[in-house]
């Protein structure tokens, strides 16, 4: 998959690039150095809202964090839209996960998550590679079909601040990173790393908990 990121992504090893956020429900701040020394952290890289992959994995973090939270580790997300606007998606969608607020996408940057150039060939692979995230459609889709058939199911309808989002960040891809204590990637997961057709998958719970058990 052809991509322009400003560096190459975050690789096991690697110091994780520290990050200060408003938080996505208005109050206060999100930094990893928060983190630094006391516990290690299962960081997830989303774009906007606008995204249904997103959202979805917004809440399979939410389901997997007390289980990740037994253990030991603490889970932070960062979601691509203003705080304004996840204030009001999560009055109507509580959410326990502490998430930052980051519409300039900063953090992805700053990871080196991938953001493919809209090429002939991207394109042409969004129309005809079928997916199926989570086994959450009836059969796979074309990734652009199955990204609209997902969001429907939700019943969500993205608003001025979500299409503005959207227009700005698109195509960028998400990224899944587990940070010991000492601030060290340990493991990484970069959507689409394995091509077009893991576009919109989220690593199992049983992947994320046993890589966090090495910590």
């Amino acid at each position: 998959m052809n991509s322009s990121p400003l560096r190459e992504p975050v690789v096991p090893g690697e110091q994780a690039p520290d990050f200060t956020l408003p938080s996505a429900d208005g109050a206060g701040t999100i930094s990893l150095t928060d983190y630094r020394g006391n516990a290690p952290v299962f960081l997830g890289l989303l774009v906007g809202l606008w995204c249904p992959f997103c959202r979805r994995a917004i809440a399979q973090m939410a389901a997997n964090e007390p289980k990740l939270k037994a253990i030991g580790v603490e889970t932070v997300g960062v979601v691509a839209t203003p705080p304004e606007n996840a204030k009001l998606y999560f009055k109507f969608r509580p959410s326990r996960l502490r998430l930052g607020a980051d519409p300039a996408l900063t953090t992805h940057r700053a990871y080196g998550i991938p953001r493919p150039a809209p090429t002939p060939e991207f394109l042409h692979a969004l129309e005809t590679i079928k997916i199926n995230p989570e086994g959450a459609l009836s059969q796979a889709l074309p990734i652009s079909e199955a990204a609209a058939a997902v969001g429907k199911l939700d019943g969500y309808e993205n608003n001025e601040t979500d299409r503005a989002d959207m227009e700005r960040q698109w195509p960028q891809l998400k990224g899944q990173f587990l940070i010991d204590r000492g601030g060290v990637v340990r493991w990484a997961s970069i959507e689409g790393a394995d091509g077009p057709a893991a576009i919109g998958k989220f690593p199992p719970a049983e992947e994320i908990i046993a890589a966090a058990r090495n910590l």
